[in-house]
């Protein structure tokens, strides 16, 4: 059994990570800046991660890290606050994961270094691991300097680092909303009509601790579909008609390329707002 600490346990995601890990067997220490809430099936030990002595505590004795906390989006605080706030995270738990010598490290980067909003176009559709780095703000920043700063932490310790480039995460809560993107293609453009549902995010989490990865790695992490009821080749003919298709898209194919995380972490959605509305 593997003791793994998930930072940002309260959170949405996080909350979903924790279920999932305890589900699996897996023994947790969960933390954040505020409690969780009592069916979590963890207690919270709040931790202010943009200290280095509060992240050394909460990771000193666990086996690996899945490092979530973060001012999740842009436009939440203002730029810099988001930008320094998410790297002095970052960068206290990589440092304190190589001080103290844990066998990995998984943690939340973002669709949005691929280019998003996509106010400009994509270089091309499907958009993968390839059309990276793209960052527009200084969320998105924060999440690319973050990449870089795994991959030379991973070259000084020798820990293998697994960044997942989560999409839009959503759940079963969310899906009655999707109706009202369907008649206005625009209104979703800004991530290619992309999602993850929350418990298939988790998943990945946990596919990610067991994955053959050398140095630092990452993935970009969607749904297998769009949130639109329209076929994604006609939705990128209309918003996006300059942009050059890589290849046959199936009828609802997500545009945000999931074929690296399928074979190297095994991911394999298995939930689709489809099934709910």
């Amino acid at each position: 059994m593997t003791k793994i600490c998930v930072t940002g346990a309260s959170g949405k995601l996080g909350r979903a990570v924790v279920r999932d890990l305890i589900d699996n067997g897996h023994d947790v220490v969960a933390t954040d800046l505020r409690p969780g809430p009592a069916d979590l099936g963890a207690q919270v030990l709040v931790a202010d991660l943009t200290q280095y002595g509060q992240a050394v505590e909460v990771l000193d004795g666990v086996d690996v890290v899945v490092h979530l906390a973060n001012i999740p989006a842009p436009g939440l605080r203002t730029p810099s606050e988001t930008f320094n706030a998410n790297t002095t995270m970052n960068s206290n738990v990589f440092l304190a994961a190589a001080q103290l010598r844990l066998d990995r490290v998984v943690w939340a980067s973002s669709e949005t270094t691929l280019g998003l909003p996509f106010d400009v176009p994509p270089l091309y559709a499907p958009v993968d691991e390839g059309h990276y780095p793209h960052p527009t703000s200084t969320y998105a920043l924060s999440k690319v300097v973050t990449e870089t700063l795994a991959e030379h932490v991973s070259q000084w310790s020798g820990i293998p680092f697994v960044a997942l480039r989560f999409s839009n995460v959503l759940g079963p809560e969310d899906y009655p909303a999707f109706p009202g993107y369907w008649d206005d293609a625009l209104l979703r453009k800004w991530n290619l009509w992309g999602y993850i549902d929350t418990r298939d995010a988790a998943a990945a989490c946990r596919l990610a601790l067991d994955a053959p990865i050398q140095g630092a790695e990452s993935f970009v992490i969607a749904a297998a579909d769009t949130v639109m009821n329209r076929p994604s080749a006609d939705l990128m003919k209309e918003v996006y008609p300059e942009v050059e298709i890589t290849r046959e898209l199936g009828e609802f194919e997500t545009l945000l390329a999931i074929d690296r995380a399928r074979e190297v972490l095994g991911f394999v959605p298995r939930h689709s707002w489809r099934d709910h509305v």
